[in-house]
């Protein structure tokens, strides 16, 4: 990707600090800007991935899970062979 200039305004304490945090880790400042902007963005994906509790969803929403918790006795294996031998009669 193509670099562009940026001119940005802020006080001298924030440029110093700057210029300290990026000598310490041996880079440029623009690449301690991109470093932080990238780091903020992912961070941000990352929170619009996570569900939302159910009660954020509308309630036609809510209405379609079945059961809150799975059920602890609930074994698929058996109901499977089941199903199959009503199926197939094996």
């Amino acid at each position: 990707m193509e670099n562009t200039k940026l001119t940005l305004s802020v006080d001298k304490g924030t440029i110093m600090l700057a210029k300290e945090i990026a000598s310490s880790n041996r880079i440029s400042v623009s690449k301690l800007f991109k470093t932080l902007i990238n780091e903020v963005a992912e961070r941000k994906q990352q929170e619009e991935l996570k569900m939302k509790p159910l009660t954020e969803y509308p309630e036609w929403m809510q209405n379609l899970i079945i059961a809150s918790e799975p059920t602890p006795d609930f074994d698929h294996k058996v109901l499977y062979h089941k199903r199959l031998d009503e199926k197939f009669g094996v």
